[in-house]
């Protein structure tokens, strides 16, 4: 079953990748570069290394930090090493569904790492089991791994090939056998994937924040369709999928990304703050502050406030120390933790107009929630605004999303929003407006340089599991049963 936390009620990625090829301490590298990603995934992270002989590896439940440190070079040697962070789409939280995965095939060990979902690997795992495959976990990632060891082709990237060749969905993958780090990413680039360098290595991450905390320069992204290969000769580039425009996941700029990234070329934290300006555009309103809902709100709230002129105030401080809410045993434990996340500044909200600014509503409940906190703590009045168009459609190529009957916008008109939130005013930024804050002038309606199917409802690829079983169209498509 999927793992949501129904008070934290934000889009969750699946997880975050990295991988290095050319340095004597590369689990150490993966380690700090996971740290880097750890707001992709804090489930569960893992890393496998290859010393020349063997294929060392760890994986744990819980943060990276609380793993991978002190003697990490001698537990896991040598030049070339992957790493995952898990927050899980697909599968329980339990040690065989952690990343990366490994397998002994015919030319040797070979273990991978993905970020996304496969958007038919219920159908595909199907397949494999009828023709007598047996799986180790509940991932979607073991189909790949099983994908790569049927093939009947001749080498390694042929193989690695015919098994893209069979999968949908949105995906970015590191891979590392005996000899090659090898990095893939989806035909639509759904899933983000970059390339640095460190000196004479190679790096493969989710986003340039991982390249920037070990000290590499920024190369290139990976193009969508492309596979790139890493070995003792350098880097070689080839292609799965024929030449397009990519797609990728306009989400990355709403939430995912960390602010210091850079996406697409794009500063991450300046889009944010562009999303602020168009959203004060679009739906003024006469207020005393702006408050930002912390942290993924503070760019958009710090534009929102440079464009309206209202000041600019931190109402609500977060205490970064809490534990997720969703990992305490009882219910009253839960709403503890939820009081102790955010707290009002009262100072700043008592008898002014506040304007509240978040990235985006989900289900609604931690919105409704900071609404009653900011108006106990005595604000006149609450206009609050999404920097995100709203959410009306579900994910399916690794957020963990909520099903369409939970999605706030999805099931309430406006005005019952308002009602809903208890707010004096409800706006939301437009998706022309995103995509401007972006630095597109005008979405291609023919053919859009994002995937904002959750905003629009038009998909970038094909649903095949859904299509194949309709009764899953309330969960995501390729959630495989536990076994």
């Amino acid at each position: 079953m999927v793992h949501f936390d129904h008070d934290d009620d934000k889009p969750h990625e699946e997880c975050g990748v990295f991988g290095i090829y050319g340095n004597h301490e590369a689990s150490l590298l993966t380690a700090l570069g996971l740290h880097a990603l750890q707001h992709r995934g804090q489930e569960a992270c893992g890393i496998i290394s290859f010393d020349g002989k063997r294929f060392p590896s760890e994986r744990h439940m819980g943060m990276v930090g609380e793993h991978f440190g002190g003697d990490l070079r001698s537990r896991l040697p040598g030049h070339a090493a992957i790493g995952h962070n898990r927050y899980s789409t697909q599968g329980r939280p339990m040690l065989r569904n952690i990343q990366p995965v490994f397998a002994d095939l015919a030319g040797g060990g070979f273990a991978v790492a993905h970020n996304g979902n496969l958007t038919n690997a219920r159908k595909l795992r199907h397949d494999l089991v009828r023709d007598g495959a047996i799986f180790q976990s509940t991932m979607d990632t073991e189909v790949i791994l099983h994908l790569v060891a049927r093939s009947s082709r001749a080498n390694f990237l042929g193989r690695l090939v015919d098994a893209l060749a069979k999968i949908e969905g949105g995906y970015a993958l590191v891979g590392l056998t005996g000899k090659k780090l090898i990095g893939a990413r989806d035909p639509v680039g759904l899933r983000p994937l970059v390339l640095g360098r460190l000196g004479d290595a190679y790096v493969l991450a989710s986003e340039t924040c991982a390249l920037d905390i070990i000290g590499a320069e920024f190369v290139r992204e990976i193009e969508n369709g492309e596979i790139v290969v890493i070995s003792d000769k350098g880097i070689e580039s080839h292609r799965f999928a024929p030449a397009r425009p990519p797609s990728p996941c306009v989400f990355e700029y709403v939430y995912f990304a960390r602010p210091d990234s850079l996406v697409q070329g794009r500063s991450i934290y300046e889009v944010r703050r562009r999303m602020g300006h168009q959203l004060a555009m679009e739906t003024p309103c006469d207020a005393d502050v702006v408050v930002p809902v912390p942290d993924s709100g503070v760019p958009a709230a710090l534009g929102f406030s440079e464009q309206s002129g209202i000041p600019f105030q931190m109402g609500i401080i977060r205490n970064h120390y809490v534990g997720r809410t969703f990992i305490q045993p009882t219910q009253v434990g839960r709403q503890s933790a939820i009081s102790k996340k955010h707290s009002p500044n009262k100072a700043v909200l008592a008898g002014k107009r506040v304007v509240l600014v978040d990235d985006s509503i989900v289900r609604g409940n931690t919105s409704k929630k900071i609404v009653q906190m900011v108006r106990d703590a005595g604000a006149k009045e609450i206009h609050f605004r999404s920097a995100s168009p709203p959410i009306v459609n579900p994910d399916f190529y690794g957020i963990d999303m909520a099903a369409k009957s939970e999605l706030f916008a999805a099931i309430h008109t406006h005005e019952e929003m308002v009602r809903e939130l208890k707010v004096d005013s409800l706006g939301f930024l437009s998706v022309p407006g995103l995509y401007k804050a972006i630095g597109e002038p005008l979405r291609n309606n023919m053919a859009p340089q994002f995937a904002d199917h959750c905003f629009t409802g038009e998909y970038p690829t094909p649903l095949v599991d859904y299509e194949h079983d309709e009764s899953d169209k309330e969960r995501q498509l390729s959630l495989l049963d536990d076994a």
